[in-house]
């Protein structure tokens, strides 16, 4: 099965103190930053930053809440000490695929202790529909493994496992478990439940947005894919006022992997849409649009204006815009500089890689904003990063300015077109790209006599004519490969960096051609499947893919891939690999080629066609790519014994 990595970006913790002093020292340093909490005695909740954070990918939000315990010191009972676990980051289990709700714990590829480089793999998840492996985009450690490998049924947002910046804090999360995380997470919400001392009189402060607002409901951006990352809202299918029911086509958003159908779960009016259609590189969790159940509340989202959508919807204003025109009679200064950007006050958020990187830059951190959770710095943020240029003094008196310099040659108009790359196109580049760099890609070709396949084509396209059914050459290729993966299953199998998963049934991948690049969708256990089943398979998903309808399940996954270029006149070529799977299959064009035979001409005329078996060697060794091609040749060679 298509092993998917899903990148996890913690976000920036804030410090928070280990041990409180006890006693009245205590109560004078608290001051009006404690109160005391009905029925718990002497025990006082702390009103300062959290160190804990929940990493939740999908959702985009961070999560904070302080993690107290307060053991009563024996014989003491108007002493109360105060424990706060350390800074650290509590990982959650998000939503991998958009029908996901449970998940299992296949394997911890880490141990507690062990340090977390960035693009380690942590763990491998089982959804519903592939196995995810997690990657950490930053270092870290591991300090406490909250659910145990192999267990089944894990409930999205539970959280998993914990990790610090810091070794040295490892040890505090010796005993951690996750009754005792519910158990802090109750006694935090109890003691915020109880009514805290009046306020003193002050002006109302501003509603919280949407509090005004008729009962509504927002729909965000969800991950279509479980690579996905950000998406296009290629088209609305529903314009505001009208009327939605369950099922209804929304609108179509391009992910990475296609474009797809986001369908309404709910009846209600479509209020409001706030991510107009073309829009590029919407992140996960944006609000898109708003739902409402009565019609008569529609037109109260008129003006809605959503929190912080302006940082995502338009791009920041440019740095120098343009001032109001000044009298004629003054003359015009030179042109100045931007000016450089304010370093940032206060604690500056980085990851430690980013802070190692900017230090053998030379680069000042208060001079970055960092473009991760609550803006802490990556190592992108680094590599990106453009010192500001200083601004030219300017003269005290005015001067004419100066001509301003010529202008590069432009190219001549029309000679080139600058085509805006899809998502589709870069995550192609991308894998294609990761494929030949970390696969060992090995070939091997072989000609396969066709005209057995040929007559027994004639012979049951005439017997299913009646069902308008035409059995094509690819769908005898797709069974035959099935049969061999099941005979030789080495080349059914995956790379997975710590074991071979050898696969026992058989998932085909089919590449198409669409308009906006190339897709994979896949025969699902093509090895039990007779070719009608087969020809009706691959003919819906060709079809579905050119109109960018296939569903995510439809094209991730598969064990084993075949490219067809043989109805363009293509006789041989080679193929890249689709990681995690092994082996792709690259089929040429039939043509008549002139075979020794032992007649009276001493020759036969037959239909020969080339294919070439791309292997990765580090599951597939050379005889055993060749075994997997003598059976492939001899199932199509004797079409009959496909059915043994």
């Amino acid at each position: 099965m298509l092993r998917l990595v899903l990148r996890l970006r913690p976000s920036a913790g804030l410090p928070c103190p280990r041990v409180l002093p006890a006693g009245p020292a205590a109560t004078a340093a608290l001051g009006s930053g404690s109160r005391s909490v009905p029925g718990a005695g002497c025990l006082r909740r702390l009103h300062s930053g959290a160190g804990s954070r929940a990493v939740c990918l999908g959702s985009g939000f961070s999560h904070r809440r302080a993690l107290l315990r307060s053991p009563q010191l024996a014989g003491s009972g108007h002493s109360t000490r105060f424990y706060a676990l350390p800074p650290h980051q509590k990982v959650e289990l998000p939503a991998l695929s958009p029908t996901m709700q449970t998940g299992t714990i296949a394997r911890w590829e880490k141990k507690e202790g062990d340090k977390i480089s960035e693009g380690d793999l942590i763990a491998e998840v089982e959804t519903d529909k592939a196995t995810v492996g997690f990657e950490m985009l930053e270092e870290c450690y591991l300090a406490k493994i909250l659910v145990a490998e192999g267990t089944r049924d894990v409930n999205i947002g539970s959280v998993i496992c914990i990790t610090v910046d810091n070794p040295d804090l490892i040890a505090a999360f010796k005993d951690v478990t996750l009754d005792s995380l519910k158990a802090s997470g109750a006694a935090s919400s109890s003691a915020a439940s109880a009514p805290p001392p009046p306020p003193p009189p002050a002006a109302a402060a501003p509603a919280a947005p949407g509090s005004s607002y008729p009962t509504h409901m927002k729909i965000t951006l969800p991950a279509l894919s479980p690579t996905m990352t950000m998406g296009t809202v290629q088209r609305w299918e529903k314009k505001v006022g009208e009327k939605l029911s369950e099922g209804d086509l929304l609108a179509e958003i391009e992910t990475d992997k296609a474009t797809i159908g986001f369908e309404v779960q709910e009846e209600g009016y479509l209020a409001k849409i706030m991510v107009p259609e073309g829009t590029r590189d919407v992140p996960l969790g944006v609000p898109l649009c708003i739902i409402v159940e009565k019609e008569s509340d529609i037109a109260a989202f008129k003006d809605y204006v959503e929190t912080g959508m302006a940082e995502v919807s338009t791009p920041p204003p440019a740095p120098a815009a343009a001032a109001p025109a000044v009298a004629a009679a003054v003359p015009s200064p030179a042109p100045i500089a931007a000016a450089p950007a304010v370093p940032r006050k206060g604690r500056v958020f980085a990851s430690p890689l980013a802070k190692k990187l900017a230090t053998e830059k030379g680069i000042d951190l208060a001079q970055i904003r960092g473009s991760g959770p609550e803006g802490r710095i990556t190592r992108k943020d680094i590599e990106s990063f453009v010192p500001p240029k200083a601004a030219p003094a300017v003269a005290a008196t005015p001067t004419t300015a100066a001509p301003a310099p010529a202008a590069a040659p432009a190219a001549p108009a029309g000679t080139f077109t600058d085509i805006p790359i899809s998502n589709i196109r870069k995550v192609i580049a991308q894998r294609l790209m990761q494929s030949k760099q970390t696969i060992p890609h090995y070939y091997l070709s072989v000609d396969v006599n066709m005209d057995q396949v040929l007559e027994l084509r004639k012979e049951l396209n005439a017997e299913v004519k009646a069902q308008n059914i035409k059995l094509s050459v690819n769908d005898f290729i797709i069974k035959a490969s099935a049969l061999a993966c099941l005979k030789v299953p080495e080349c059914n199998s995956s790379w997975m960096d710590t074991v071979i998963r050898q696969n026992h049934v058989v998932d085909l991948s089919v590449a198409v051609s669409t308009a906006s690049g190339l897709i994979t969708p896949i025969v699902f256990n093509a090895h039990t499947k007779g070719l009608a089943a087969i020809s009706t398979d691959v003919s819906a998903l060709a079809a579905k893919a050119r109109d960018g309808k296939l569903q995510p399940h439809e094209f991730q996954g598969g064990t084993f891939t075949i490219s067809n270029l043989g109805m363009f006149g293509i006789k041989n070529f080679s193929a890249i690999i689709n990681p995690p799977q092994a082996c792709i299959l690259a089929v040429g064009g039939s043509e008549k080629r002139l075979m020794p035979a032992d007649n009276e001409k001493g020759f036969d005329v037959a239909s020969m066609m080339s294919v070439t078996l791309s292997c990765d060697h580090r599951v597939v060794d050379g005889a055993v790519g060749a075994q997997w091609l003598a059976e492939f040749r001899k199932f199509l060679e004797k079409p009959v014994t496909m059915l043994l």
